[in-house]
């Protein structure tokens, strides 16, 4: 039976319908997963962040100008590698279908399913990326599949 509210239970199908928990064992490794997902998507997105940044700082400072910072920096550096598009175009699908994902497993509509990934946001977030806070003010997002 599909939920369409939210519910409080350990017996949940979640993605597939061989993925069924039916015991507080299967149920509490099912939240472990999710956790550990949704970490790994906050992990994904620093490393895309990075590579789409070539490794290094950001050039220029909010007091520059946009105009009177060196050529190249910005948005607008088209001598980037193709082999790092490749690699941030993959790093994009994957990050994208993991996101997509977890926002499956929250519509299963289980309360706990939902606590354990936004758990795993969080965590992640704290981890990997809150560091960059100051560099992503604008790419930063609470979707989980943006």
């Amino acid at each position: 039976m599909m939920h369409m509210t939210f519910y409080w239970s350990r017996q949940v199908t979640l993605l597939f319908s061989s993925w069924r928990t039916d015991s507080w064992l299967s149920y509490a490794l099912t939240l472990l997963a999710c956790v550990l997902a949704s970490a790994f998507y906050q992990y994904l997105e620093h490393v895309r962040y990075r590579v789409r940044r070539g490794g290094k700082r950001p050039e220029g400072t909010a007091e520059e100008p946009l105009l009177l910072q060196p050529k190249g920096s910005g948005a607008g550096n088209r001598g980037k590698s193709s082999v790092g598009k490749i690699v941030g175009g993959l790093l994009f699908g994957l990050s994208s279908a993991l996101g997509y994902l977890l926002m499956l497993a929250i519509m299963s509509f289980n309360g706990g399913v939902f606590l354990a990934i936004v758990l795993g946001l969080t965590v992640g977030f704290l981890v990997f990326r809150s560091e960059d806070d100051e560099e992503t003010a604008g790419i930063n997002s609470t979707c989980a599949c943006a």
